[in-house]
């Protein structure tokens, strides 16, 4: 069973509350001190926090952690608890009089899931979250499915239940790509194949060399109509969805090449989800570079080698996560609905 604590050094905590009104939760990742970060940010409706802060250009370079969390705008509160957290432990950018923490965050829409609109991620769960995090061993088994910000999530336009998923490849070079999804998408995976045995188990030679386009059924899930037809009058919108994911890798790339890195694993999400990117998705990818592992840099031609491979990885590992997240979700039954396990 793979992880994105393959990466050593990265630990992944959850919290999360069900029933009495709640379906929603927080997860964070927390990586080693000195770990280089970067987003891109595709969807059109994303919920996101301090994300500016990455940008290759501006000043600070390391990330504190990661906090995916539901409750859309308002569960974004949650990124201050793992700020707080962060500060205790003196984590954080350096400053004058003590340290200031940087922790990026993004949100799913999951609000009113449980029953109660007002049930949502708050500071206390954000520093829940990230004191479990700091609390696993090294090399952790990593909890999946309807856990942390995985808890209100759903796929298929609301109809099946959507979870938190991980995997991780490990290249020749030694080089370690994991990546850690919360799945909360408009769309459905490509294919009907029924779900694996094994979390995270399914290994790139596994697969084959095509994709089926998704069956009709599925594609009249996802949309609300079947293909070819358009909404009418009067028929809702697609509800409002996100897919989050963080990439990780125990290579030392700078700033820039996590936002190339990350930009490419968006690919994993086209691969994974029809559809994916839409007006109605905050689709957001973290990347994070522990630096353990250099580089072959030694000539131009190595390190555009080099980096190809990784990011070519980070699609193929974010593809394997995101449908472990699928597969890991277990049905629930909430005063809002009844929201089915896909493909079970």
């Amino acid at each position: 069973m793979t992880a994105i604590t393959d990466v050593p050094g990265l630990r992944v905590g959850h919290a999360g509350r069900a029933g009495e009104g709640w379906l929603s939760g927080v997860t964070v990742v927390l990586p080693p001190e000195g770990t280089v970060g970067s987003v891109d940010v595709r969807g059109g409706g994303p919920g996101t926090h301090e994300t500016d802060a990455l940008d290759p250009t501006t000043l600070t370079r390391t990330v504190d952690a990661v906090v995916l969390t539901g409750g859309s705008a308002f569960g974004l509160a949650a990124a201050h608890g793992a700020q707080r957290w962060c500060e205790e432990n003196g984590r954080g950018f350096a400053v004058t009089g003590g340290v200031v923490p940087i922790v990026p965050a993004a949100a799913i829409f999951d609000l009113g899931r449980g029953g109660d609109f007002a049930a949502r991620p708050d500071a206390a769960m954000g520093y829940a979250a990230t004191a479990d995090a700091a609390a696993r061993r090294i090399e952790h088994d990593v909890e999946r499915g309807n856990v942390g910000a995985g808890t209100g999530a759903l796929i298929g336009r609301g109809q099946y239940k959507g979870g938190v998923g991980t995997a991780s490849i490990t290249l020749d070079s030694g080089v370690v790509v994991g990546a850690l999804a919360v799945v909360n998408a408009l769309g459905l995976p490509f294919g009907t194949s029924p779900p694996r045995g094994e979390p995270g188990s399914v290994r790139l030679s596994d697969e084959g060399a095509s994709t089926p386009r998704v069956a009709p059924v599925a594609a009249k899930a996802a949309t609300g109509t079947s293909p070819g037809e358009a909404l009418q009058p009067g028929q809702p919108p697609p509800a409002l969805n996100t897919t989050l994911v963080v990439v990780a890798t125990n290579a030392a790339l700078d700033k820039a090449e996590c936002k190339r890195t990350a930009s490419a694993a968006h690919a994993g999400l086209a691969r994974a989800l029809n559809p994916s990117h839409t007006l109605a998705d905050g689709d957001t990818v973290f990347c994070l570079a522990t630096g353990a592992l250099a580089l072959d840099r030694s000539s131009e031609a190595a390190r555009q080698a080099s980096l190809i491979t990784l990011q070519s990885a980070a699609a193929d590992v974010v593809r394997l996560a995101i449908l472990d997240g699928i597969d890991c979700a277990e049905a629930v039954s909430t005063p809002a609905g009844e929201f089915g396990a896909y493909g079970r």
